[in-house]
């Protein structure tokens, strides 16, 4: 931070000084007229170097330094002997800008969109180094139980296909789901990738399932997982089970911090819903 501060401070020292030196020559008609003399021969004198460049290399050389040497003397006296008004331009445009640079709280450059911005560095390092492989999945059986289908009916037909969802997407849940074993949560995907038939049949079944049409989930583009957890080899969905819910509140935390949206934040509060939102993928306010 303090290198990109110091590159800023550069780059508003020059300007400023650009600024003050134009508005130096430009506001004072003398002067205006004075530099602008100084430009014409100072090209004149440029235009003369050129010319007699086909001269003998030894003569044409001594007059090529001299008329530079000249006419950058020129310039270089004028700026001199008003160097006192230079500087106080300067000092009043500059220190406001260095104040402000050099009192203002430390703070880090801000993060892309899609990646987390305050993530905890072992999350980080989960995200950027070893690329995690899915958990072993349950039977399909597993997904149709009588107790399941009290919670969540039409898992039957959902997809569970990890390598269905976006690679980026898919690295940070399972992300998720490994800090979430850890805490003692072992974790399953109840539904990944959604086809659209399938999200336009969902919707049919009522705002109580989903508001989304086709195309207008996450799901729909990989980007999108429903998910639940595995106690004593069985599915526990509902949050009215006081484990449950704590796991939820976890699986949120964690969510967020490697950059997911979580679903328990929703007004249609769904726990178990985690999504990456990449812009221009769909125009929703929230997908399900």
């Amino acid at each position: 931070m303090q290198e990109s501060n110091g590159l800023l401070f550069t780059l508003v020292t020059a300007y400023a000084l650009i600024i003050a030196i134009g508005g130096w020559l430009v506001l004072d008609s003398r002067r205006r007229q004075s530099f602008q003399q100084q430009l014409e021969r100072f090209g004149v004198n440029l235009a003369q170097t050129f010319a007699g460049a086909g001269n003998s290399f030894g003569q044409g050389a001594q007059r090529t330094r001299g008329r530079f040497y000249k006419a950058f003397g020129t310039v270089s006296r004028t700026l001199e002997s008003h160097k006192w008004q230079l500087l106080l331009a300067v000092l009043i445009l500059v220190v406001p800008v260095a104040a402000s640079l050099l009192l203002q709280p430390s703070r880090a450059l801000r993060a892309y969109d899609d990646f987390p911005q305050n993530g905890d560095p072992v999350i980080l390092a989960l995200l950027r180094g070893e690329q995690l492989s899915p958990p072993p999945p349950l039977p399909p059986e597993a997904f149709v139980t009588r107790e399941v289908e009290a919670v969540r009916q039409n898992l039957a037909g959902a997809s569970r296909e990890w390598m269905l969802l976006d690679a980026d997407f898919r690295q940070r849940l399972l992300t998720v789901f490994h800090l979430m074993a850890q805490k003692g949560y072992a974790m399953a995907l109840l539904e990944g990738y959604r086809s659209p038939e399938r999200q336009s049949y969902l919707a049919s079944l009522g705002s109580s399932v989903t508001n989304a049409g086709a195309y207008q989930s996450f799901h729909q583009y990989g980007l999108a997982a429903d998910s639940a957890f595995i106690r004593g080899g069985k599915l526990v969905i509902s949050e009215k089970d006081p484990w449950a819910m704590e796991g939820y509140r976890l699986y949120g935390e964690y969510a967020e911090s490697v950059g997911l949206v979580w679903g328990g934040r929703w007004k249609m509060m769904d726990f178990g819903h985690v999504e990456l939102r990449k812009a221009g993928t769909i125009n929703r306010k929230h997908g399900n």
